[in-house]
């Protein structure tokens, strides 16, 4: 039995049975990744997947406890590298974060710098999605730290911390109408063009809740996941916009006006979140009291062990 074969079962579950797709992602050939599982049914002398020619169609029963088995053993194995650069004087590691567009650009860089200072010899790697991507990046083990607002807290292998809150902005032009018609409404929002951001990221769906409560239904004419995309269609005059209000900067965007919207959209909590079976490195604990200074490393020790609820909340 090796590792690399159970890295395959896993990797075939998570792509839905498809063995091509698996190869793939594990930069291998499909013809590969079919010959080591079934050495491995033969070595361990059980069906894993249930077959109907070539394709696997289902988990057997025991397939279902041998992937459990082999989750476990791949968690532990990478464990076990995470201990060693832990205990390695920070000679060496990687800390891989994955997050979205707005928390990389606005956010967190003055939160790398700080860790930089801190621990110059630990390489970073930043990768950027949507908030259903963070979520599978930290699932999977291709990121150790994921940090969004959305889609991180579905998950109950993930164990989910809140970082700070934020708020929505709306912003138009200088000399727009819509900065005459105070106070602002969703009902006068609704009366123009707006941009925002896609379905799944920075606060959407609070957005959309907010309009639908009133039953309004606005044209929503543009949507992007880059703030900064956001802000240049507004500036062209195509729309109003509704962005996060970390992303506005009254001196860089100065051909933009900026109101304020707490009254109109619920509050948004960014959350970082990494599996609730990771050995967490000194500097995994550093990064996150330096994204927010609650979650010290006691206060997270504590949570993963249930003595403590989640902070923030």
């Amino acid at each position: 039995m090796k590792l690399q074969q159970l890295r395959y079962l896993v990797e075939v579950e998570r792509r839905g049975l498809s063995v091509s797709a698996a190869a793939e992602a594990l930069f291998t050939s499909q013809p590969g990744v079919s010959k080591q599982i079934g050495m491995l049914e033969e070595e361990l002398g059980v069906t894993i997947f249930e077959r109907s020619g070539k394709r696997l169609t289902a988990i057997t029963a025991p397939g279902s406890i041998v992937l459990a088995m082999a989750r476990r053993m791949l968690s532990e194995a990478q464990n076990m590298k995470r201990v060693g650069e832990d205990y390695a004087a920070e000679s060496s590691g990687t800390l891989s974060i994955a997050t979205t567009h707005t928390q990389a650009r606005y956010t967190l860089p003055p939160v790398i710098r700080r860790f930089v200072e801190r621990h110059p010899a630990i390489r970073l790697h930043i990768q950027q999605g949507s908030p259903l991507q963070v979520a599978d990046w930290v699932l999977d083990g291709s990121a150790d730290l994921g940090i969004a607002t959305e889609a991180l807290d579905r998950h109950p292998e993930l164990l989910t911390l809140p970082c700070f809150q934020w708020a929505h902005l709306v912003v138009t032009p200088q000399g727009h109408p819509l900065l005459a018609r105070q106070p602002l409404t969703l009902a006068t929002l609704a009366d123009y063009p707006l941009i925002t951001y896609d379905a799944t990221f920075t606060g959407r769906s609070r957005i959309d809740r907010a309009f639908e409560r009133q039953d309004l239904h606005p044209d929503v004419m543009l949507t992007a996941i880059d703030s900064d995309v956001i802000k240049t269609y507004v500036g062209l005059g195509l729309g109003v916009g509704i962005i996060a209000e970390m992303a506005f900067d009254p001196v860089r965007d100065d051909a933009l006006a900026a109101l304020p919207a707490t009254h109109l959209f619920e509050g948004n909590t960014t959350r970082i979140a990494f599996r609730r079976d990771t050995w967490l490195r000194g500097y995994d604990y550093d990064f996150m009291e330096l994204l927010a200074p609650q979650l010290t490393r006691r206060m997270v020790e504590a949570t993963l062990k249930g003595e403590g609820a989640d902070p923030g909340l």
